[in-house]
Formats: C-alpha cells, structure tokens, sequence
C-alpha cells in the first residue's frame, strides 16, 4: 500500500487556492466560461449588492470583466444549464449527463415540494406550449403564483419545475431573472442528452470533478461541493483519481487531485472581495479548517442578530482571509456599511479591493461608514483615498 503523500497546512492551503483560480496568472483566455468549467458549478442567488453572486464569482478570478459579457458568456449557445447542484448553480452543459442520478431518483420519488392532481396533464400542456413557442418564461407559460405566498405555486409552475428536476426540461438561460425553459431535447446536445450512466459513474464523475476544483479535500468537502451523501462518495473514491493525502492539523482524511501534487503552487495571489456564495468559501467547515476563518452569511439572520453585516463578503489577500466587508450602494457610491480588519496588515489590501469593487460595478467613490477596530478607521480611509488616486 502506497504511503500517502504528507503535506503541511499551509501547502494545503495554497493547493486550494491555486485550484479555485486565486493563485498564479489569470486564465484570461478560458474567460467566463474557463473559470465555470472549472468550477463545475457556480452557485445562484437572488440577493444582489454589488453585483449577483454568479457575476461576482468569475470578477473576483478575473478581475474587472464586463458584467454584460459575463452574463453572455453563462447564457448564450447553450454552454450552460441550471440545475441542482451544491444549491441552484450554473453548470457546464458538458456535466448534463452526470445529474442522471438525480434526476431519476426525483423520478422515482414522483414529486418534489409539490404534489399536482392530474401531473400528467399538467406537464404535458407545458411540453406542447414549449414544442409549439420555443423557450418561455413561467409567466408567459400562464403564470408562476396563485396570489399568496412565494411557495403557493401554480399549476403551471408546479407542472414545469417537476420536468426541469427530472430533465425534460431545461434552464439554459435567465431573462429578468426568471428562468427561461425549453425541451431538453432542443437545448442539450445530441451527444450529451442521455441518462445512461449509472449512478455511480454519476458519482465518481462528480467526486472527481469536485477533488480538481478543490485541489485537496476531505470526504465532506467532496460530498458537499455537489451535494452528495458520504455513502455515495465512499462507494467511487477508489476509482475518482484522487489520491489519499495526510494533512497537518486535518483530523480527517483526505485526498488530492494527482495533477494538484504535480508542481508546487506559485505565482502572485489575487487580492478581491468573494461572494459569500463563492465555491473558495461555501462550506463554512472547510473555511475554517483552510483558512481559520469563520464565514457565516447573516442576510436570513435577523438584523439585532447580525455581527458582520447582510452580505458580509470576506477579504481575499496574500492566500488568506483578513477581513471582511458589508457593502451596499447609494447612488454612484459603494457605501461600506460595515468593516472588519484583521489588523493593520488588512488596511491597504482592503482599500485596494474596495475601490476596484467600485470601479467595476460603475461607482465612483467609496463612503466608510463603520470599522469594527476604530482605531484603523482613518487609516483606511486615507488608503481608500490614494487607491482611488491612482486609478
């Protein structure tokens, strides 16, 4: 038997980074669609600050790409479907057939949320409105809601969600925010629109897809990236590729993808602001075992509750979380409502992140209106001053 290879926190660390695209140069010519192939998923939000969260994701990569053209590069020649991943992600369309195990076991349960009086009435009326129109909407298929609360759904609505988890449907883009369903069979290609693998092929395509994104993991991160139960992870990690690893300071075991182990990471860390959807920071375990920072999204905490803020998002600098900031808007001014600095050292790489942040999303001053550690308040705002003077 092998002896695993050992490895210290800190190599872990910058494995991971170098995995999830924050580590070394830019893969400016992949663009959008390089860093979502990638990614294997990247996960959807309704909230919006700065910008939504699966914008965020490839900016903080990439740098300053045009919104207009990341939304392009998701929604445009059926590249991309959205699906039931680690949440409601976009997902490569290349990964179609490897939701094969999900989609049939919705199958098998024969509901979701929702039950329908006559389903196959119901989903059949949406399949000839969509082979007779093209892609719609739930609101032109008739509508989403019955006029109460956001689950009271409408038949309709009920109807096509149901083809959407088993795969008779597909959402290929958003318009307005709104899922924009077609047939399977007209927007998936040929050579992917199959549910012939097994279940485990599903999974041990999934893990490893997972291991590469993550560079090194343990069984729960691995699991959690797209949802799957540990039994379902343990029955393919033999056959994923992955290789067993020994972490310093890792109570659990964990693997690493060969081609993570093969040349050790280098090259200039990106200093960005992360969603706090972004698959580097998603599991909150795994943060803090990585990085030593508790990560907690408080939009659904009850404001009295909050610590950090409504859209806390965490400050990426050096291969480490150093802070974090809530930011809102006001006009053409991206208002930090609410900073935590993890001392002096955090100032200027803060201010740096702030005042691209702006620029990117079109504001054109950064307001500070609370740092935890008051001490560092002026200080940061002199850094925000001369990052904005040399812009």
């Amino acid at each position: 038997m092998t002896t695993p290879v050992s490895l210290s926190a800190a190599d872990a660390r910058r494995i991971a980074l170098r995995a999830q695209g924050f580590l070394g140069t830019p893969d400016r010519r992949g663009g959008v669609r390089g860093v979502l192939r990638h990614l294997g998923a990247v996960q959807l939000d309704t909230i919006s600050v700065l910008a939504r969260s699966h914008e965020l994701i490839p900016y903080s990569r990439l740098g300053a790409v045009g919104r207009d053209a990341v939304e392009s590069a998701y929604w445009t020649d059926n590249h991309a479907f959205e699906y039931w991943s680690h949440a409601a992600c976009i997902l490569p369309i290349e990964e179609w057939p490897h939701f094969a195990f999900r989609r049939r076991a919705r199958r098998a349960r024969g509901y979701r949320w929702h039950e329908l009086a006559d389903a196959e009435r119901s989903c059949a009326a949406v399949l000839d409105r969509l082979r007779a129109d093209g892609p719609l909407t739930s609101t032109e298929l008739g509508g989403a809601k019955n006029g109460g609360p956001w689950w009271d759904w409408s038949e309709t609505k009920i109807a096509v969600e149901w083809l959407l988890d088993t795969g008779e449907v597909v959402c290929t883009r958003r318009r307005s925010w709104k899922r924009v369903y077609d047939l399977a069979e007209r927007a998936v290609p040929g050579p992917l629109l199959h549910d012939d693998l097994d279940d485990a092929e599903c999974w041990r395509r999934l893990v490893a897809q997972a291991g590469a994104a993550m560079g090194v993991a343990t069984r729960a991160d691995l699991a959690d990236y797209h949802r799957l139960k540990g039994q379902q992870v343990d029955a393919v990690i033999a056959d994923s590729g992955l290789v067993p690893v020994q972490i310093d300071g890792w109570a659990k075991p964990a693997w690493a993808d060969p081609a993570a182990l093969a040349a050790p990471p280098r090259g200039r860390h990106r200093t960005t602001l992360l969603s706090p959807f972004d698959s580097l920071v998603w599991d909150r375990p795994r943060t803090e075992r990585v990085f030593g920072f508790t990560h907690r999204l408080e939009a659904y905490v009850p404001k009295p509750q909050r610590i950090h803020g409504y859209f806390a998002m965490p400050l990426l600098s050096g291969g480490n979380l150093i802070g974090r900031v809530d930011p809102a808007r006001d006009g053409r001014t991206l208002v930090a409502r609410q900073v935590s600095l993890d001392g002096p050292k955090a100032v200027e790489p803060m201010a740096t992140a702030l005042v691209e942040a702006a620029t990117w999303v079109g504001c054109t001053d950064v307001r500070v209106e609370r740092v935890m550690q008051d001490d560092l308040r002026d200080t940061l705002i002199g850094a925000l001053k001369r990052s904005h003077d040399l812009r």
